[in-house]
């Protein structure tokens, strides 16, 4: 895998689902990163790794990273070092 860049990002969501709203409060995982900083400006939706689709619009810093983001990044990550 090439160096990607992560950009962990959280938001409303435009989607609807029939979850427990679980993926609302966590940073999600974004490749390519520059796809979050376009949203902010654009105002269009992002899917992060997990499958949450949304609009980018607080402060990931804030919360946690979503456990389903990071186990996809770490296993991306893990097969791009040949582990």
């Amino acid at each position: 895998m090439s160096d990607a860049q992560v950009d962990e990002r959280t938001g409303s969501t435009t989607r609807t689902t029939d979850d427990d709203g679980d993926h609302e409060r966590f940073a999600h995982v974004v490749v390519p990163a520059s796809a979050v900083t376009e949203a902010y400006i654009t105002g269009n939706p992002v899917t992060a790794l997990c499958g949450k689709t949304w609009v980018p619009s607080r402060d990931p810093g804030r919360y946690q990273v979503c456990p389903t983001c990071q186990e996809i990044l770490d296993a991306a990550r893990a097969m791009g070092s040949g582990d």
